[in-house]
């Protein structure tokens, strides 16, 4: 059988986990060997339930702030300053959290509009 060479290190962990279904010590090793802390702390937010899917955003909670993700682009400022735009495994936390939870089925899903729940905010 030929090895695929189009999966990149990112679709490797993403399908390890969908293939366990959890978070095992063999997956978290994974994504923290090529994200580094930005793994440690998207899998935090994952097992704190940060994750939040709305209408029309997903969420991410930070500790100061919130960020919106969409297609792996993110409105932190890691994403806009620090990402090599051409390496596809530079994703911010928020976006590898996003990742995780959606693999897992453990985003935290609201039936609103974060535009309107932004306001109370």
């Amino acid at each position: 059988m030929p090895i695929d060479t189009s999966m990149t290190p990112v679709d490797e962990w993403e399908e390890a986990l969908s293939d366990v279904g959890e978070l095992t010590p063999e997956v978290v090793q994974q994504i923290v060997s090529i994200h580094g802390d930005r793994g440690i702390r998207a899998i935090e937010a994952v097992s704190e339930r940060r994750v939040k899917k709305y209408r029309d955003f997903t969420v991410v909670v930070g500790h100061t702030e919130e960020y919106v993700v969409e297609d792996d682009g993110c409105t932190c400022k890691d994403a806009a300053y620090n990402l090599e735009a051409d390496d596809p495994t530079a994703l911010c936390w928020h976006a590898l959290a996003v990742r995780i939870a959606r693999t897992l089925d453990a985003v935290d899903r609201h039936d609103m509009w974060y535009s309107e729940v932004r306001e109370f905010l």
